[in-house]
């Protein structure tokens, strides 16, 4: 007991010292080894082995369970428990159940996420139009293979494509599905990686198959007219922009809009809304429209309520007596989801390296690759048949004296020299003498043989048309011709999104609000308080009132329907109108801009500018002497953003802003005295608003650039002394007669 005890304490020694010394020793690695060596592995088993698509138009999840099913006899079989298909699933796929269950979901029929389902299915799958709807487990639902999975699995046994081991190396599984139509473009596929996503939409099925039929015969042709644009399956209306979808069709990035289908009931003042847009659910348009009514911007609405049943989607809306239908509808296409895009990134993997790209070139790499399968295919069925080919010539030669074989065999004393010796007698190879040896007794006769060995030229005949069309570029594309015809053919259904084109498109109006326009006049103090005074007001106020150690800054006749640039010293622009502020009066503070606009903590007003039609120009300077000239239109927003970062230049103190319509003279001063008169037409215009701008002033030693004034406002009197006809310049010493002070501040 006391050895035991002793080994013991000897053990919790030696680990202890084992701790100690890992957590007293530590090494240093740097960060992008650390990224390499455990993150990359993990980024690129998400994008290639989960989440892109390939170009069969399956991830790895969808593409295991359909071929489980397949596996299964699913194809031609009743349906079984959707757990029992999970459970085999997990053979391919060790994600887990519940992973494995919702891709079959989403690939079944009753959730109504494809056009083209896969999984024909009994049960509540939920519905992909509905967020709340929750599919029923899978122990309640059954399910089996669509017919159309035929053609995902057509000559998948005639080595069309590669077949790998499983995670346990216990079985095989193809690495692609040889699909007879590009699939990848009709069905939707949604998938988001590391560093990269993919959204692709879905396309009709005929009108894929006769786009990619067009492609084969003519490279040039052009994929709008045959592909007018997606096909969703939950159909709605697509509104047509053929700038829009030449831009899809080509890069593979962009969008579309869909708008909701619906109908006016005259009996009982209601609309039915039966169709929405596939990027959107009933509940996300229904919370939308409930915010809408609880703020008041939506007051045509008696009630709403969701009534969809068996019968299909059907949101209900009950209206106020007197309101229009038509401007309802474009009022709530406008503000909810009910009219919604699309954004297409058609990111897919090809030969396991992520690309985007256009349908076009989508096409033209399932062409190729359809192409291979079909060789491979050709391939097999020659080998096939000539190993057939092979063995009835072997049985030809038998037929030439059926006796002598006869007597071969009962002459040979050891069965292991039947073979051999049947070789030697008839000229024939091992292959075919066992082939010949294993005919039964019955079969010796001349019909029989007679019956095999006519196949003989039939199948020389199918060899040689089957190597013709393998050497022919024009036969292998016609066998996919033909293929993809008989495809639409029998798959090809009506499109469910109905395309509106722009002379039948009703744009919902901008509600433009009624702002009254009339003149004011603008105060603006240097602490940033902005009074906007009324013509009748300011005739009848006395003098202007400005909290204790502020002043007037400037002050500027306009009109309450003008906008306001307000520029900060944290290099940050806000935009406003005065008609957001209420008429003022001389006897009041007015509004601080910092707390009327929400200006960050500690941000102060540096300037503030009526850009007008935002024709002008904004100049900027800065304290290192450098001053940048940058167009009003930088500043004009179409949306209507209120705050812009990046205004200007970071890189140096900003010591004035000044705004102008037409080029002017202005003096520049700096803290050693010095004084340089420039034109505006000196400097480039910037495209970008954070541009640091070019050298005004040559400073000197520890001299700083210190304000800026218009020359009309510098009281120099002497101009020719500090004017300059080059940039950068160092200015002259102001003489005691040109160097009074001047108010500068907020100077436009």
């Amino acid at each position: 007991m006391a050895r035991k005890k002793k080994d013991t304490e000897q053990k919790k020694k030696v680990n202890t010292d084992g701790i100690m010394g890992l957590v007293g020793s530590t090494t240093e690695q740097p960060i992008s080894e650390t990224l390499e060596f455990n993150y990359m592995p993990y980024a690129m088993s998400v994008i290639v082995s989960r989440a892109i698509p390939e170009i069969d138009g399956f991830k790895p999840s969808h593409r295991k369970l359909l071929y489980t099913m397949y596996k299964m006899g699913l194809l031609s079989g009743g349906r079984t428990k959707s757990a029992n298909i999970v459970g085999q699933t997990m053979k391919l796929n060790p994600h887990g159940d519940a992973a494995i269950y919702e891709t079959m979901v989403r690939l079944a029929r009753g959730n109504e996420t494809l056009l083209h389902p896969f999984v024909d299915s009994k049960g509540n799958f939920g519905k992909v139009y509905s967020r709340d709807m929750a599919y029923a487990a899978a122990r309640y639902t059954e399910a089996k293979l669509d017919k159309i999975c035929a053609e995902l699995f057509r000559d998948i046994d005639a080595d069309t494509v590669d077949m790998v081991d499983n995670y346990d190396a216990t079985m095989l599984e193809p690495t692609l599905l040889p699909t007879t139509f590009p699939n990848v473009l009709v069905s939707p596929n949604q998938g988001i990686a590391v560093g990269m996503a993919s959204n692709i939409c879905s396309f009709n099925l005929r009108e894929v198959c006769e786009t990619t039929i067009a492609l084969l015969k003519d490279p040039h042709h052009d994929i709008l007219q045959t592909l007018p644009g997606p096909d969703f399956s939950t159909g709605a209306e697509l509104l047509f922009d053929e700038a829009a979808t030449r831009e899809v069709y080509s890069t593979g990035r962009g969008g579309f809009k869909l708008r909701a289908k619906w109908r006016y009931k005259k009996e009982g003042n209601l609309i039915e809304v039966y169709e929405i847009p596939y990027s959107t659910t009933t509940e996300a348009i229904m919370d939308k429209v409930s915010d809408l009514i609880n703020s008041g911007k939506i007051k045509e609405i008696a009630d709403m309520r969701d009534e969809t049943d068996l019968g299909g989607l059907k949101l209900t809306i009950d209206l106020r007596r007197g309101v229009d239908p038509d401007k309802l509808m474009q009022k709530l296409f406008r503000m909810t989801p009910m009219q919604d895009s699309f954004a297409c990134n058609f990111n897919i993997l090809i030969a396991g390296m992520p690309r985007v790209m256009g349908v076009g070139e989508i096409l033209e790499e399932w062409t190729a690759w359809r192409t291979d399968c079909v060789k491979r295919r050709l391939f097999f069925q020659i080998g096939k048949k000539e190993e057939r080919l092979h063995l009835l010539k072997g049985l030809e030669r038998i037929l030439l004296d059926i006796d002598k074989a006869i007597r071969i065999i009962r002459e040979t004393e050891l069965e292991a020299e039947v073979i051999p010796n049947l070789m030697i007698g008839f000229g024939i190879d091992e292959i075919q003498a066992n082939y010949v040896a294993e005919i039964k007794l019955r079969n010796i006769n001349k019909e029989y043989i007679l019956r095999q060995t006519k196949a003989i030229s039939e199948l020389e005949k199918e060899i040689a048309e089957l190597r013709d069309i393998l050497g022919s570029a024009r036969k292998l594309k016609n066998v996919i011709i033909k293929e993809l015809q008989q495809v639409a053919d029998k798959y090809g259904q009506p499109r469910k999104t109905e395309i509106i084109y722009e002379s039948a498109q009703i744009e919902p109006e901008e509600e433009v609000e009624e702002v009254p326009d009339y003149p004011v006049t603008l105060f603006v103090s240097r602490e940033g308080y902005l009074k906007k005074i009324t013509a009748q007001s300011l005739r009848m106020s006395g003098e202007q009132k400005f909290k204790e150690g502020d002043a007037l800054a400037f002050s500027r006749e306009t009109t309450n329907r003008a906008e306001l640039l307000v520029f900060t010293d944290r290099f940050q622009c806000y935009k406003t109108r005065l008609a957001d502020f209420a008429d003022g009066k001389a006897s009041q503070l007015g509004d601080y801009l910092p707390q009327k606009l929400g200006f960050d903590a500690e941000e102060k007003v540096v300037q503030v500018i009526l850009p007008g039609d935002y024709k002008g120009f904004v100049l900027f300077f800065f304290e290192n002497g450098k001053a940048a000239k940058v167009p009003l239109s930088a500043y004009e927003t179409k949306t209507n953003r209120r705050k812009l970062t990046g205004a200007y230049s970071d890189k140096s103190p900003i010591k004035g802003i000044l705004s102008f319509d037409t080029d002017v003279q202005l003096a520049v001063y700096a803290t050693d005295s010095r004084c340089l008169i420039f034109s505006t037409a000196q400097l480039l215009p910037k495209t970008t608003r954070n541009t640091q701008g070019v050298s005004v002033m040559s400073l000197k030693k520890k001299s700083l650039l210190s304000h800026v004034v218009a020359v009309e406002d510098s009281g120099i009197t002497n101009l020719s002394r500090y004017r300059t006809r080059t940039i950068p310049a160092a200015g002259a010493l102001l003489k005691e007669e040109d160097s009074a002070d001047k108010q500068i501040a907020f100077d436009v």
